[in-house]
């Protein structure tokens, strides 16, 4: 770290949560009352094209009308370097030498690492993006997407016209937040990350078991878009689901299908509802498109995952990267999903409303989706509840999970 009043420093360390010469991340948060006030041209957001992570907090900066305010530097999408990540990203040697890779502006670096060890030299974490930078006093702020995707949405509002629409836009509304958080946590967990848990896999066992999560998330939101009516997930407003969706659904039938063989179905072809979703934000909504780079996004995954494309070879396809042609009205678009069976059975696992289920008789329960809930029918009584974090009301046939993070199995009678 550079040099500061020891005061000024030790408010840093409180603010940002890294110790130096560990590999904690920095969670600092721009706010008129800490060390990291708004300020005009006083940060620098450090991002690669390429990263789903990283472009969630790129689509907040524009959809908040932060480009002034925040500029941007874009890293190359390959060599990202070893297994270790070592040396890591780098940055061009010459403006043309990637198109849409940027020089570093403040210190020539060639490599991020380098960046991150202006603030500690003895950094033993990863050299990820997006990277929040403080250009006044050369300290890293915040290296978490999750965070900058949230803080971003509130952290310049002090310097944006009172009336404006930027100022007024919330991604995380009130009204919204305990739907947004429980949707986020399985979205995250079987979508977001769940395709790097498939792509990574080192067995066909390990392969197998993640890859029908993947799309029992995506057939659960396919039929929530529709349930909700549009344009956006949860309905006629948009929120950060959209950002956190769209980052993930913009690559999967250029890259998740084939390079991480999550080959069950594709976008444009299975899930009509949510291609449908992705044409109306990537072609109506600006901050999608323009900040999104489909041969950052190919040539990254495919020249930078030795084990997984060991020839480095990039498909030409699909094309169209995008179809056009919105349909507003969502009762003309047909609700589709992949019906293969060990999908279709974690679909109620997959959001959390029941961990696992089975039947003691013949007939097996039936799972309905209406919004964002699940009703399960066919129900009679439940014969061994693994945990309490799981309710039935028998009234109804709905069982309701109450708390995520495990995953219990429960025995169910079935009419």
């Amino acid at each position: 770290m550079t040099s500061q009043a020891p005061a000024a420093a030790a408010a840093v360390l409180v603010a940002t949560k890294h110790t130096p010469g560990t590999d904690e991340s920095w969670h600092g948060k721009i706010t008129p009352e800490g060390p990291f006030p708004p300020e005009k041209g006083r940060y620098r957001l450090y991002i690669g094209l390429f990263c789903p992570f990283a472009h969630r907090a790129l689509i907040v900066r524009n959809l908040k009308g932060l480009q002034e305010f925040l500029p941007a530097t874009v890293v190359k999408p390959y060599p990202k370097g070893n297994d270790n990540g070592w040396p890591g990203w780098r940055f061009p040697t010459s403006a043309d030498e990637y198109p849409g890779a940027d020089l570093d502006p403040l210190f020539g670096a060639i490599h991020l690492h380098d960046i991150y060890f202006k603030d500690d030299p003895q950094y033993k974490g990863r050299y990820t993006v997006p990277l929040l930078w403080d250009v006044k006093n050369s300290v890293a702020v915040n290296n978490e997407s999750l965070e900058l995707l949230r803080d971003l949405q509130t952290a310049f509002d002090p310097l944006l016209p009172e009336g404006s629409p930027e100022r007024a836009l919330t991604l995380y509304p009130e009204a919204l937040r305990a739907e947004i958080d429980r949707i986020g946590g399985w979205m995250q967990d079987h979508l977001n990350v769940g395709v790097y848990k498939a792509g990574f896999a080192e067995t066909q066992a390990e392969y197998d078991e993640h890859v029908p999560y993947v799309f029992a998330a995506l057939n659960v939101l396919e039929r929530m878009v529709h349930a909700n009516g549009g344009p956006y997930l949860l309905g006629a407003q948009m929120t950060e689901l959209d950002v956190r969706m769209y980052a993930t659904l913009i690559r999967f039938d250029t890259v998740y299908a084939q390079h991480f063989k999550c080959n069950l179905g594709i976008i444009r072809h299975d899930y009509p509802q949510l291609h449908n979703w992705l044409k109306n934000l990537y072609w109506n909504v600006p901050a999608f498109r323009e900040t999104t780079d489909f041969k950052h996004i190919k040539e990254n995954y495919t020249k930078s995952h030795q084990s997984v494309n060991p020839r480095a070879i990039t498909p030409l396809g699909p094309w169209p990267h995008i179809e056009e042609g919105y349909e507003p009205d969502l009762a003309k678009v047909r609700v589709g999903g992949v019906k293969m069976p060990c999908v279709v059975d974690l679909e109620a696992v997959t959001v959390g409303a029941v961990p696992e289920l089975s039947t003691e008789s013949g007939r097996k329960p039936e799972i309905h989706y209406l919004g964002t809930s699940v009703v399960i029918s066919n129900i009679t009584h439940c014969v061994d509840v693994a945990s309490e974090a799981v309710r039935l009301d028998h009234t109804t046939g709905f069982i309701a999970r109450e708390a995520r993070g495990h995953r219990n199995r429960i025995k169910i009678e079935g009419h």
